[in-house]
């Protein structure tokens, strides 16, 4: 049994994260600010709530990553800090660009400090294929570069990478791993991500809003491979910095979404046009050999089986 600190652990990801490590019976205490946007604090309260209840007493603590004073006994002898804290979302990022500056960036240099300062010996924390941008040739491999951000928010995740980088460089003896997650989806997804929108139309019959000819393609990955690739870094991730690509490695494109979705609701969708907001990159494409060959990790989940997934939770959660 290890001692876990999760940031973010009444998130989406969060959420699916601290469930796999209290099921395992690691001691867990999850650190979330309750802030209300992007993902609905409501949606928050909903988890926690339901960790309490299929778990019993489970320690949440109300807390924001970048407040140093209040983070530092928390993070104090844990075995392993996970670090999903941050603000997501790439077309809100160009609203409020600092703010994303401020908690991803100086959030993940205060806690990757702690950690180092208190000998925890393994680190990961959330980042997001966003680093690619639209130069990286696809698929993306890790080693390519990603120099070209298309949002703030893409901005903001690698530049807590390379943050963690040089930080890393006082640290050598821990294990510092940054996950780049690749569209996430599954239950308690925050609601105005693609496959939770489309899929709540789709049930209440009403029209999907696709950007653009809906040719945009994106490396859908169902939130439970997320988690066992995480769990894969913890056991397998090697010393000093190290990045990550965790992708379902078959992307799709929107059109071909929305008729999935339909399948797996057994509902025609009914589909509206609209322009490409900014921000949006034409392609995500994770290249993941390097978690299958270092971590011992491949994504399991298709996307059909997943789409039911996401069905059955949106039709129980009106």
């Amino acid at each position: 049994m290890a001692r876990v600190v999760v940031t973010g652990g009444v998130g989406f990801i969060g959420y699916h994260l601290t469930s796999a490590l209290l099921a395992r019976r690691d001691d867990v205490t999850v650190v979330d600010d309750f802030s209300d946007a992007p993902y609905p604090l409501a949606e928050k309260r909903r988890n926690e709530a339901d960790l309490r209840s299929a778990f019993g007493k489970v320690n949440v603590v109300e807390a924001c990553v970048t407040d140093r004073a209040a983070m530092d006994p928390l993070i104090k002898g844990a075995d392993v800090l996970i670090h999903l804290a941050g603000l997501a979302g790439v077309r809100p990022s160009f609203a409020d660009p600092a703010r994303y500056a401020r908690v991803n960036v100086e959030g993940t240099a205060v806690v990757h400090e702690l950690a180092r300062e208190h000998g925890i010996p393994r680190f990961l924390f959330a980042s997001s294929s966003s680093v690619y941008g639209n130069t990286t040739p696809l698929p993306a491999r890790e080693d390519a570069p990603a120099i070209e951000p298309a949002s703030p928010y893409a901005a903001s995740k690698r530049a807590a990478e390379l943050v963690a980088v040089a930080l890393s460089r006082r640290a050598p003896s821990m294990s510092c791993v940054a996950l780049r997650f690749f569209t996430v989806y599954g239950p308690r997804q925050r609601p105005e991500m693609a496959i939770t929108l489309f899929t709540r139309a789709v049930l209440a019959r009403r029209a999907i809003t696709v950007f653009g000819d809906g040719s945009m393609r994106r490396d859908f990955t169902h939130v439970d491979d997320i988690v066992r690739g995480v769990l894969a870094a913890i056991e397998h991730a090697p010393h000093g910095f190290r990045a990550y690509n965790l992708g379902s490695g078959a992307p799709i494109d929107l059109r071909r979404l929305v008729g999935a979705i339909g399948n797996a609701a057994g509902v025609e969708p009914v589909v509206e046009s609209a322009p490409v907001p900014l921000g949006d990159v034409d392609a995500t494409f994770a290249n993941i050999e390097r978690a299958r060959d270092e971590l011992g990790w491949q994504p399991r989940i298709l996307l059909p089986v997943g789409l039911g997934t996401v069905v059955d939770w949106v039709a129980s959660h009106p």
